[in-house]
C-alpha cells in the first residue's frame, strides 16, 4: 500500500504557503511521486510542499527531509516548509535548535527572537550559470536575457538568476499585481533556459530595506508565499546594490526577515509557522497507486 497509508500528518502554513509535514523516521518505506500527487488530489490534503521526514542519515542531524511539490516532482529546499517542520519539532521536544539534512545541503534552524518566529539557515545562494542551473552560459546572472512578449516591447525581461538549492528567476517591476503571473509563470518555469525548470517571482523594491514579491512556484504553481524564492530575492537586490543585506520581504500571505550574512555569505530566513489540523492519511488515496 506504500508508505503513507493510515499514516499521521500536520496540516500547517508557512505566511499561507501549504505544508503537509509527515514523520516517517520510523519507517523505511520510501514516499513515491505518486503517493505525493495521490495526497495533493481533490479527495487528498491540498498542498504546495509535502516534507517528508525520514531516518537520520548523518550523526548529529535529527532527520533526512525529502520535500514534494503537489506534481509529485521533488525540491531540494522549501524555506516556509522547513520553518513548519521546525514548530513541530520543538513543540514536541523542547529544543530550540536542531540540524536536518536536505538535498540542498544541512540547514541548522532555531527559534527566532520571538516564541511564534523561526529562523532558518538557508546556506549560501550560488550564482554561477551551471550552478543555478542554466542552458547556457551568463558571466553575470545579476540580469540574464530572457524575456516574454515582443522584441521591441516586452511585458517581463532581464530577471535576475540564483540557486537557493532550488533555481530562482527574479523580474523586477513597479507593480507585482500588473502581471498575470498564473498565465506567464508556467511558460517562464519551463522556459529551455532552466533544463530543471525555475521558480518565477515578480519583485518590486520598496525602498532598501523592503521588497514586495508574488512567485510561481515550480512544481506547485501560484503561492501565497515561498521562502527560498524570498532568500533568492533578497540576494538578487543586494547583488545589484539595490537593496541592503537585511530586508522584509512582503509576500501574499505575509512577511518574512532575510539576511544575508556577511561572514559566511548563509542566508537566514525568519518567520512564523502556522499549525492547521492533524490527520491520516485514508488508504484508499492510494488504491490506484502502484
Amino acid at each position: 500500500m506504500g508508505a503513507l497509508a493510515n499514516q499521521s500528518f500536520a496540516k500547517m502554513n508557512g505566511i499561507g504557503n501549504e505544508i503537509v509535514v509527515v514523520d516517517l523516521r520510523a519507517s523505511s518505506i520510501p514516499v513515491t511521486p505518486e503517493e505525493a500527487r495521490a495526497v495533493a488530489s481533490p479527495a487528498g490534503v491540498h498542498f504546495d510542499q509535502l516534507m517528508v521526514l525520514q531516518k537520520p542519515r548523518l550523526k548529529g542531524t535529527e532527520a533526512f527531509i525529502r520535500i514534494y511539490n503537489n506534481d509529485g516532482s521533488e525540491a531540494a529546499a522549501c524555506g516556509n516548509g522547513m520553518r513548519c517542520v521546525v514548530r513541530q519539532l520543538f513543540e514536541a521536544t523542547g529544543q530550540t535548535a536542531v540540524t536536518f539534512e536536505t538535498k540542498a545541503g544541512l540547514l541548522n534552524c532555531w527559534q527566532g527572537p520571538a516564541s511564534d518566529l523561526y529562523t532558518v539557515d538557508m546556506g549560501a545562494p550560488k550564482f554561477g550559470w551551471q550552478d543555478i542551473p542554466l542552458a547556457e552560459e551568463f558571466r553575470d546572472t545579476r540580469s540574464i536575457e530572457l524575456q516574454i512578449g515582443p522584441i521591441d516591447a516586452p511585458v517581463l525581461h532581464t530577471p535576475s538568476a540564483v540557486s537557493m538549492g532550488n533555481p530562482h528567476a527574479i523580474f523586477w517591476v513597479d507593480d507585482v499585481n500588473a502581471y498575470d503571473l498564473g498565465r506567464f509563470g508556467p511558460l517562464l518555469e519551463n522556459h529551455p533556459i532552466f533544463p530543471e525548470r525555475a521558480n518565477i517571482t515578480l519583485a518590486h523594491i520598496v525602498d532598501r530595506d523592503h521588497i514586495t514579491i508574488r512567485t510561481w512556484e515550480r512544481g506547485a504553481g501560484l503561492t501565497k508565499a515561498c521562502g527560498s524564492a524570498a532568500c533568492a530575492t533578497a540576494v538578487a537586490a543586494a547583488r545589484l546594490k539595490r537593496a541592503n543585506r537585511i530586508v522584509n520581504i512582503t509576500l501574499p500571505g505575509g512577511e518574512l526577515a532575510i539576511e544575508w550574512r556577511e561572514g559566511d555569505d548563509h542566508v537566514l530566513m525568519t518567520g512564523t509557522a502556522t499549525f492547521e489540523y492533524e490527520g491520516r492519511f485514508d488508504p484508499a488515496l492510494f488504491s490506484s497507486v502502484a
